[in-house]
């Protein structure tokens, strides 16, 4: 019953998303044949229009034509056209929403205004024939002025923040260190250098270009052993193999090591992600263990494929079923897992070090509060850093969970605003007390 339940949410969440774009397209749409229709020579009228309807057919036939090459699987290495009815969609739809908004509140601010002032609410044209036949002196110019310069405002914001966050801090690259300390940590394993990357997302948005760049960057850092937490693509006509050939240039003492994400579930590449990982020489960690040695002292890297938080049924699943034989007592335990959300269940198997992708860092967010959304559940503050958690039932020591922000950016919004991509050195140390 739960899962017909979680399936009629997706479809209703898909129908208004698709709603959503329809609406907000033949708003735009709407928007500049009216303009078009304030040129005063017909020809240029005419000539605007037409190319208002000759747009809207290319668009069309340039989404049914990406549409037919995904289901046919081919290899798509993305386009600057894609790229921007991409940014397009994203600014256009939240633009929408935002003027639809200011509407409402003007419309709400009315309703409140005539019911306190007693008097029966006007329909639109009795409004405007007020307006046009009240004295000057009675009309609320100050009201009117500030509804619709909000809504410039509103109207606007979606796309100078899409466009700046697109086109400024999507590849501004840098790098984040950090000092992990851990329980018990032998003393030939202080300093180790791990390097992280997470969520390529290789395709329309993230070319191999800036995956070679990011994969430069990463290297200078120097790390004895480098760790990629996943996504490699977002859908399954992206180009898997270029992207593990880029990150196959990754250079570390202790090798490359890694897990899938949840888009190679959805793109039906968790397979073969694994076999290009072995084909370029680095190792993907499905539910598997190995030891690795350091200066003489050895530590376990455990890595697993997404975490779902919930089974085929829509029950919520448990997470890292079948790890506890992979956890060691005797040596440092490190876990790559996609989704911070197992972060929990890995500290109380007594796992110390938990490295995660999966929220892009919250890819949005507004100064003095944060990101938007995490996109795992978790609360905004965990969307990206170091965060602990007892180690264990009534433990005095603590595990830790670091998040990475990540590289590349969700398809439903290209962007980044306050949330650089990163990749990340992080530095093990004892844990004092």
């Amino acid at each position: 019953m739960l899962h017909k339940v979680f399936i009629a949410l997706g479809f209703i969440g898909a129908v208004a998303g698709l709603s959503l774009a329809y609406l907000s397209q033949r708003y735009w749409f709407a928007r500049a044949w009216k303009f078009a229709g304030r040129a005063e020579v017909s020809a240029w009228r005419k000539a605007i229009r037409g190319a208002l309807v000759a747009g809207v057919a290319v668009i069309a036939l340039f989404a049914l034509a990406a549409l037919a090459r995904n289901m046919l699987g081919e290899i798509s290495r993305g386009s600057r056209w894609k790229a921007f009815f991409g940014l397009w969609l994203t600014s256009s739809i939240f633009s929408y929403l935002f003027i639809k908004i200011i509407a409402g509140a003007e419309w709400l601010w009315r309703r409140l205004r005539d019911s306190f002032s007693n008097q029966p609410s006007l329909s639109a044209a009795s409004r405007e024939l007020a307006l046009i036949t009240a004295p000057p002196e009675n009309i609320d110019h100050s009201r009117r002025y500030f509804f619709q310069a909000a809504g410039v405002i509103a109207g606007a914001f979606p796309f100078v923040s899409s466009t700046y966050g697109f086109v400024a801090e999507r590849f501004r690259f840098y790098v984040r260190e950090v000092q992990i300390p851990i329980a018990n940590l032998p003393s030939a394993l202080d300093g180790l250098r791990i390097t992280q990357l997470s969520d390529i997302h290789i395709g329309s948005y993230m070319p191999a270009a800036q995956v070679r760049r990011a994969v430069g960057m990463a290297n200078e850092l120097t790390g004895d052993l480098v760790v990629v937490t996943g996504d490699f693509l977002t859908r399954r006509s992206d180009p898997l193999e270029d992207c593990i050939a880029e990150l196959s240039r990754l250079r570390a003492p202790l090798g490359v090591w890694g897990c899938n994400g949840n888009h190679e579930i959805y793109a039906g590449a968790e397979d073969k992600s694994a076999e290009l990982f072995q084909k370029f020489g680095m190792k993907l960690l499905r539910q598997e263990n190995t030891e690795l040695r350091w200066q003489g002292s050895a530590f376990n890297l455990i890595g697993v494929d997404y975490q779902r938080q919930r089974d085929a049924q829509g029950n919520r699943a448990r997470m890292l079923a079948g790890v506890q034989p992979l956890v060691r007592r005797d040596v440092p335990n490190i876990l790559l897992s996609h989704n911070p959300n197992s972060f929990r269940s890995a500290a109380e198997l007594g796992i110390e070090l938990s490295l995660a992708g999966h929220t892009h860092g919250g890819q949005v967010c507004l100064p003095g509060y944060g990101t938007l959304v995490t996109n795992c559940g978790l609360d905004r503050g965990r969307a990206r850093g170091l965060h602990q958690h007892p180690a264990g039932p009534g433990a005095q020591r603590r595990a830790y969970l670091h998040v990475s922000a990540g590289l590349g950016t969700s398809p439903c919004a290209p962007v980044r605003f306050s949330c650089r991509p990163e990749a990340t050195l992080l530095t093990l140390v004892p844990q004092i007390g």
